[in-house]
């Protein structure tokens, strides 16, 4: 591993006092915010046990507090970068598998709400069957497993082929730093190929299945076709990630003069836009949630007037 090559590479496109304190700010805040919106909804979640039996809204706390793990962790990197630059080989491990594991339960965890939606649209009657408490934890415990069996060989893969002093140095922390091997890359374009084929197979179908049922039904299916509309740009943004490393060398070679911003500019629309969908798609559409959410947040009002 070339340490000094990637000091070098961080050394030459390192961005100027101001810039580098604007981009932090904008990241800090952004991610701030997405984070007290996400808070309030696992909140109100937490509040009301109606929301504790419906998979609908247990699928989507999930989802929720994953995209508030992903964006603490995404952003804590994206500070050790402008603060220290390097660090420890093994910490940027850890932090780049926990953001690793996040990152993939994302679309796995759109794709099974937009199924639900499905069922609940389209086989109204067996909704309460197939759609149960238990079957929904089990499901989330299921893409947790998904994504842990899908990153971990890249840990087993760099402890078996790296030497003992590799995990000892410091790296700019990146996937490709913390994990070098270049098998690793093949075998993510093959997962991530997997991924991408398995999820959106999935929102087209429960799409079309819910437009052809929307035709004919009531205002519900009609606003659950919107919903998996909404999910399928959730999806897109999120499959962005899977060509991040393909874009930002096409970064490079396009705008190799402004490739730092070009690089936080992917950074925010591949890791922080997706996050901020959410919160739109049941914290302010879903009818139910909304009310609940807006009595939780009058109540907090009244509560620091007083």
């Amino acid at each position: 591993m070339n340490v000094s090559g990637n000091v070098t590479l961080v050394i030459e496109y390192r961005d100027s006092l101001f810039k580098a304190v604007t981009k932090n700010v904008i990241v800090v805040v952004l991610s701030i915010s997405i984070n007290y919106i996400n808070a309030s909804l696992i909140q109100t979640f937490r509040k009301h046990q109606i929301f504790y039996t419906n998979p609908r809204y247990i699928l989507f706390c999930h989802l929720v507090i994953n995209d508030m793990i992903q964006v603490c962790l995404t952003v804590v990197l994206f500070l050790l970068s402008y603060i220290l630059y390097t660090i420890n080989t093994s910490v940027c491990c850890a932090f780049i598998l926990m953001a690793l594991f996040t990152t993939e339960n994302t679309p796995l965890n759109v794709a099974c709400m937009a199924v639900e939606c499905y069922i609940a649209i389209c086989l109204p009657l067996r909704h309460s069957q197939i759609c149960t408490v238990k079957r929904t934890y089990f499901l989330i415990g299921l893409i947790w497993m998904t994504s842990v069996i899908s990153v971990i060989p890249d840990l087993f893969i760099t402890l078996a082929t790296m030497p003992i002093e590799f995990f000892q140095s410091e790296v700019f922390c990146l996937r490709e730093t913390a994990f070098p091997n270049p098998l690793l890359l093949q075998k993510r374009q093959v997962t991530y190929m997997l991924y991408l084929v398995l999820v959106w197979m999935i929102i087209i179908y429960t799409y079309f299945k819910i437009l052809f049922t929307a035709k004919t039904a009531s205002k519900d299916a009609r606003k659950a076709r919107d919903t998996i509309i909404l999910h399928g740009f959730q999806v897109l943004l999120c499959m962005a990630t899977y060509a991040e490393h393909v874009l930002k060398i096409a970064l490079k070679e396009w705008f190799p003069r402004n490739y730092a911003d070009s690089l936080f500019a992917c950074y925010i629309v591949v890791q922080i836009l997706p996050r901020s969908i959410s919160p739109i798609i049941y914290g302010v559409r879903d009818k139910m949630f909304r009310k609940y959410l807006r009595r939780h947040l009058l109540c907090r009002v009244k509560s620091e007037h007083n």
